[in-house]
């Protein structure tokens, strides 16, 4: 009885993520902050989606407690995050992963019990135009057994939006108290910039919705350069909510990560760091800025030590410094 208690209260605390102050960005015009998604118990934003998109299938039908296999495409976070959730709610899952996602990200999949394949392909890969190598591969998995194999797809699926537009766009406009003037996210599948963005662009049109783009060969876990990489289904539909795009590059993103830990304390992913980035050179006069901060950095130690960001000691240490760094459920 007491195993289902846990479980039941791993699934409540996907969501309500803190909005911490940034500051090293404030001035007397403007505050800035990071939502701090990395407080979902899977560590992730991609919880949200993970949680919705499993839930929209149990309740079409589609999935099968004990007969169903959830196989996905993912650069990590989704992957970690359907592993979790779908262990809990009794259903297997199987991943498909460029082979230059973080040693940390795989460790933890075959920790949490996944049977990852590994596709040897950069973070934005393509077998043909706009075509994702882990996306084809695991569609054709899919297709193979349609009787056993289910892909939530989360590059199309509506329960992605829809999780953030039902509960990450309410909790910032709350957290704000509704003055929020400027959002800023990556874009991967686009469900975070589009969900979040049209809720804020329904409770007031004035707010500007500013996607982050990383450079072409990028090293950006999770997000795509829309000049190498084709625009997901999901982002297409609602793309008219973005106001303004930021382009970053891998130096400008690396090169915050230890900015961000030393004015912050804020031990943060690349992704984050590049929101921060963003955050950082585009032009406010005044208001309040948010940023989605997709992840900590905890996964990404052996990516920084590559970089010449931290050795093993001093990630160690920020690691055990760092405030704000959730408990996780893996």
């Amino acid at each position: 009885m007491a195993s289902v208690v846990y479980k039941q209260d791993t699934i409540s605390r996907v969501g309500n993520t803190p909005l911490v102050q940034l500051e090293s960005l404030q001035n007397s015009t403007t505050s800035y902050w990071a939502k701090l998604e990395g407080h979902n118990p899977f560590g992730s934003v991609k919880d949200r989606a993970a949680l919705y998109m499993i839930r929209d299938a149990e309740e079409r039908g589609i999935l099968k407690k004990n007969k169903s296999v959830i196989i996905e495409p993912t650069s990590g976070n989704t992957g970690i995050a359907l592993m979790g959730i779908a262990r809990i709610l009794g259903y297997k899952v199987e991943i498909v992963i460029p082979e230059k996602a973080s040693e940390e990200t795989k460790q933890i999949l075959r920790n949490l019990g996944a049977k990852m394949y590994e596709t040897s392909d950069d973070l934005c890969p393509k077998v043909g135009v706009g075509t994702e190598q882990s996306i084809a591969l695991a569609t054709s998995i899919a297709a193979s057994r349609p009787d056993t194999y289910y892909s939530p797809n989360q590059y199309s699926n509506d329960a992605n939006f829809k999780g953030h537009y039902t509960a990450t766009g309410p909790e910032i406009w709350k957290q704000t108290q509704g003055k929020i003037t400027h959002f800023f996210t990556g874009v991967g599948t686009g469900g975070t910039i589009t969900g979040i963005g049209t809720y804020l662009k329904e409770k007031n049109p004035d707010i500007r919705i500013i996607g982050c783009q990383p450079q072409l060969n990028h090293l950006i876990q999770g997000w795509r350069n829309f000049e190498e990489s084709a625009k997901p289904d999901l982002f297409l539909r609602r793309e008219g909510v973005v106001d303004d795009w930021v382009d970053v590059t891998n130096d400008e993103a690396f090169g915050v990560v230890q900015e961000i830990y030393k004015s912050d304390n804020l031990l943060v992913s690349p992704s984050s760091a590049a929101v921060y980035a963003c955050m950082k050179k585009y032009d406010v006069s005044s208001g309040v800025v948010v940023g989605i901060f997709a992840d900590d950095g905890r996964k990404f130690g052996s990516i920084y030590k590559e970089r010449d960001i931290f050795t093993e000691k001093q990630f160690q240490q920020a690691v055990l410094d760092s405030s704000h760094m959730s408990k996780l459920a893996y």
